[in-house]
């Protein structure tokens, strides 16, 4: 007989288990498509979602799902068991919701059962609640990467919040990133003598660190996402092909630039250059995976690390690469 999941505890406002209904058709195996249509019209005013009608055993495990497209093109003889699927997308009810979204459009569906460590049926996360899903955790991620803390609710936290609670949410990372920036200026003037041996190496200082802002930039955004998508993280493997594709890279950058420098500014202007790319690069991806996976480890949302404090980071060790080649360039020159 069709009926509705019955209500759990509370969960994590972030967790699958809060975002669940649990006012959904479900079935037994044995029911047949005529009865439950039946059941269908008599409690349709109380379901929050019909794209799927889920079937369970006796002891209350999900066992199949089928579409209510099946239902109304299936024979009325035909039971819940003959037409069901038993390949199925399931989440646990402390499952992070971007994974939930991130499992709904991977696998083209519009809901995501919620089972318990039993595959006790408790729930789905259905497709306005997706929708919602996507749209908060793209909105923080965006924050992320601006050094913004997060808003409670960012989609109406950040255009109601008073002017003092933005001002306490951008700040920190800002101060950060000053004082950063005092560092990095430190690490300049540590190394003037060879600033004004060769004065055209300070030409090259926004270069040397756009570079590496851009590799670590691109090399962090695709880390994260992997982060996000993938349930069993094989870390080995994904670090053992970043590698290969940061060599490839950075070799590339290296070999262009320093072709140009040593062409117009000479060899010895052109080594320094391509040597401080090359490894700027490389520095900076290990950066961008580093980082993103510390936060990971420490159960902090790895966005955390970009923006301003991996900016900062890079910078900081692309100036320090760059005038450390620099210097003992021109001590052997």
């Amino acid at each position: 007989m069709a009926k509705t999941v019955p209500s759990e505890k509370h969960f994590s406002p972030d967790s699958a288990g809060s975002k669940k209904t649990t006012q959904i058709p479900v079935v037994y195996p044995e029911l047949t498509i005529g009865q439950l249509i039946g059941q269908i019209e008599k409690n349709i005013a109380h379901y929050d979602t019909i794209n799927y009608v889920y079937v369970v055993n006796k002891k209350k495990e999900l066992v199949g799902v089928f579409s209510i497209k099946e239902v109304f093109t299936a024979p009325k003889t035909a039971r819940a068991k003959d037409i069901m699927k038993k390949e199925l997308v399931v989440v646990h009810p402390y499952t992070d919701q971007e994974r939930v979204a991130i499992l709904a459009i991977r696998h083209n569906i519009k809901a995501i059962p919620v089972v318990d460590k039993e595959r006790k049926l408790m729930g789905v996360v259905d497709s306005d609640t997706i929708l919602n899903i996507l749209h908060s955790e793209h909105l923080e991620d965006i924050l992320h990467f601006a050094g913004i803390h997060k808003f409670n609710d960012p989609h109406h936290d950040i255009m109601k919040a008073p002017a003092m609670v933005h001002f306490q949410k951008r700040m920190p990372w800002l101060m950060l990133g000053l004082l950063g920036g005092l560092v990095a200026a430190g690490v300049v003037g540590s190394f003037e003598t060879a600033l004004q041996a060769q004065i055209v190496l300070a030409a090259f200082i926004p270069t040397v660190v756009y570079i590496a802002d851009a590799v670590g930039t691109q090399t962090q955004t695709i880390f994260i996402r992997w982060l996000a998508l993938e349930e069993k993280l094989d870390f080995r493997r994904y670090v053992f092909r970043e590698v290969k594709i940061a060599l490839l890279m950075a070799l590339l950058l290296g070999i262009v630039i320093a072709a140009i420098g040593s062409w117009v500014w000479g060899t010895l202007i052109g080594g320094i250059l391509g040597a401080s790319v090359f490894l700027g690069s490389l520095v900076a991806a290990a950066v961008a995976i580093f980082l993103p996976w510390l936060f990971f480890r420490l159960n902090y949302d790895p966005a955390i690390a970009s923006g301003p404090f991996a900016t900062i980071i890079r910078d900081i060790l692309s100036l320090l690469l760059y005038f450390t080649i620099a210097s003992s360039a021109l001590q052997l020159w």
